[in-house]
């Protein structure tokens, strides 16, 4: 398979690309790959296949053609400005998040006997409140915030694109993304790894909500999983609604200190600072706190098992499994 990233300097870009090196596509291995972000997507390690790469905005005129000429079987499209930065620059938002996607999308529409695999990265902030305790796959979108709106407006073409046979897509809602590796993002929902990340390197973390907040999370590993998963799943069972949500852990921000006090010490978890902040609390509050994703169980998605889990997972493979003096 010939594979195209969008978004493949991003933290879930780059670690997809090493679980494509080491076990390809559910066993079928990757013929080739063309990676593409704003910054140069130039991987670290080698890699058993070749790998062509693009720094630049996918969003303007004419770079969708030339990413999708050389008619990728496989197209993850991770690509768009995070929720934070879309919330604050309205129309920077629009236009990179939909008005790319819509060009990207029409690039593939175009090529006469092509229909690739389009698994776009959508999110849980479709959803809005007020939320149900459980929400599950029937539930509809409503969200509260730019960035929201936008992954849902994608979501809806995608279905549209597919029905007509122009693509094979899959959108996956991702839970937030959490614990992250590397250096805090614009996202609204970024604090969630800082306050884990930042004081396991000895660093003072933002709390910018009460520790009371439920939160719907997975780790950088599941989620990868979900979109290798996505690549090759037969979409059939889908019909005509191709927005799944992924399965994640539900667990309050008091829980998650918890955690890192017990396995780095109360000195560990003391550097995070508490300063309130209405505008994450009023977004991040929003998105739904437990799911029901049944569609995405019965199609073989597999989720952490828990928070604890989670954690763990970043300190062995971000940490090599050391931990600050107590």
């Amino acid at each position: 398979m010939k594979i195209l990233i969008l978004g493949a300097a991003g933290m879930l870009g780059r670690k997809l690309l090493s679980r494509l090196a080491t076990e390809g596509l559910e066993g079928a291995p990757v013929a080739g790959a063309v990676l593409h972000d704003v910054v140069d997507p130039a991987p670290a390690q080698a890699l058993p296949f070749p790998v062509e790469c693009h720094a630049g905005d996918y969003a303007v005129p004419g770079a969708a053609e030339a990413l999708v000429a050389g008619r990728p079987d496989v197209i993850f499209h991770l690509a768009s400005i995070v929720s934070g930065e879309a919330e604050a620059r309205f129309e920077e938002g629009y236009r990179v998040n939909l008005d790319g996607t819509r060009a990207l999308l029409e690039a593939i529409r175009v090529l006469p006997g092509y229909r690739p695999r389009v698994v776009f990265a959508s999110s849980l902030a479709v959803f809005g409140a007020p939320c149900p305790e459980m929400v599950d796959d029937d539930y509809l979108c409503a969200p509260s915030s730019s960035y929201g709106v936008q992954k849902a407006m994608v979501e809806l073409l995608l279905a549209d694109y597919s029905r007509r046979g122009f693509i094979d897509g899959l959108a996956l809602r991702l839970p937030t993304v959490s614990v992250r590796p590397g250096r805090p993002n614009a996202a609204l929902s970024g604090f969630l790894s800082s306050i884990m990340r930042e004081p396991l390197n000895g660093l003072e973390a933002v709390l910018p909500v009460e520790e009371a907040m439920r939160v719907w999370i997975a780790s950088p590993r599941a989620a990868v999983s979900y979109l290798a998963h996505a690549a090759t799943l037969d979409t059939a069972p889908l019909g005509a609604r191709r927005s799944l949500n992924m399965p994640g852990v539900s667990v309050t921000v008091g829980e998650q200190i918890a955690a890192l006090r017990a396995r780095a010490g109360e000195r560990v978890a003391g550097l995070i600072r508490r300063a309130p902040d209405a505008t994450v609390t009023r977004v991040v509050g929003s998105w739904p706190q437990r799911f029901a994703p049944a569609r995405a169980q019965q199609l073989g998605f597999v989720g952490d098992t828990d928070f604890a889990a989670i954690l763990d997972a970043y300190i062995d493979e971000e940490l090599g499994g050391r931990l600050p003096p107590p």
